[in-house]
């Protein structure tokens, strides 16, 4: 079947499988291999991208399902010319990754939650980030990054 979606702002468009996901569609198709495939089970959240505005685990939407839709990837976050998105600054600055497999998910789904709630407490943040498993860090510094990057949006 043919599908067209509009990915970090570029019409993707291919002749996939009915029953290609998404994630396989991002990295096979579009290319961009951030979006992670972690569990195939929708229990990690590594695959986690924006679908119309929505924080969506890829590996639980059909490619189809997304056809004539609008994804952005963790590289679709970053300006025109090249300064990071406050999230992925945040996580750097507040060592909110280690091995970094998790870390596109977790800031997508982070930027999903700060699009809703721009000034999220730490218990709101663990609770919207409850669906993105991380192995190394113990979510500490990942929360920080959270609320780091809301204050930086309140006074920007």
């Amino acid at each position: 079947m043919r599908v067209t979606v509009t990915v970090n702002d570029s019409p993707v468009a291919a002749d996939v499988e009915d029953r290609t996901l998404l994630v396989h569609f991002l990295r096979d198709v579009a290319g961009l291999t951030a979006t992670n495939v972690g569990c195939d089970t929708s229990s990690c959240g590594a695959c986690t991208v924006l679908l119309n505005g929505q924080s969506v685990k890829s590996c639980t939407v059909l490619a189809a399902q997304a056809d004539g839709s609008e994804v952005v990837t963790v590289e679709g976050l970053a300006a025109d010319h090249g300064d990071m998105h406050p999230v992925q600054r945040a996580f750097q600055a507040e060592h909110g990754l280690q091995c970094g497999f998790c870390t596109p998910g977790m800031v997508m789904a982070s930027v999903s939650l700060l699009a809703e709630n721009p000034s999220p407490t730490e218990g709101e943040v663990r609770t919207a980030l409850e669906g993105n498993l991380c192995r190394c860090t113990g979510y500490h510094n990942i929360v920080r990054a959270v609320l780091a990057a809301a204050s930086e949006r309140r006074t920007s």
